[in-house]
């Protein structure tokens, strides 16, 4: 038998096996302390909350695409009151689609920072709905208010802040 030095062993051995595990669990609990830690799920029933929170954040960036094509189209045929803030709303709706789309894909990969970002597009949703079913818009506004609750829900639910809020303590 070989004798290995202190703090190693050889790989392919039951000690090397035995270390290289404990080497991955301190590394993976030094991982888990860090901020630039991945994010894993907590529990089976996470999951499911990060993929009802995406799939929130996907329709409502639809909406938003199909919002921005109308005002894109709107531009093109001279039906814009104003040209120039036509082409604005275009391209900030473009560039929504854009950053929304990217926390929809963090809510879906269970992202720790996707959290915040989301919450402030429910609370945005939310608003715009009220808008909207005042305006009377209740086409658009009563999904955006559907979407937005359900947005909040799977955030702030236990599950929710679980996955999305690690270390955090439940209300």
């Amino acid at each position: 038998g070989s004798t290995a030095a202190a703090g190693t062993a050889a790989p392919g051995t039951a000690e090397g096996a035995a270390a290289e595990g404990a080497a991955a669990e301190a590394g993976a609990a030094q991982a888990a302390s860090s901020p630039e830690a991945p994010d894993l799920p907590v529990t089976a029933t996470s999951p499911l909350v990060a993929q009802v929170a995406a799939a929130v954040q996907a329709i409502e960036v639809v909406g938003i695409l199909i919002a921005t094509v109308l005002a894109a189209i709107d531009v093109a045929h001279h039906k814009a009151y104003i040209a120039a803030s036509g082409i604005a709303i275009t391209a900030i709706g473009a560039g929504a689609v854009l950053a929304l789309g990217f926390v929809a894909y963090g809510l879906y990969r269970m992202r720790r920072w996707s959290r915040t970002p989301a919450l402030l597009t429910q609370l945005f949703v939310g608003i715009v709905g009220i808008y909207l079913v005042q305006a009377p818009r209740l086409d658009w506004g009563i999904p955006a208010l559907v979407l937005s609750v359900t947005g909040f829900a799977a955030l702030l639910s236990p599950a929710g802040i679980r996955t999305l809020a690690p270390g955090r303590r439940e209300a």
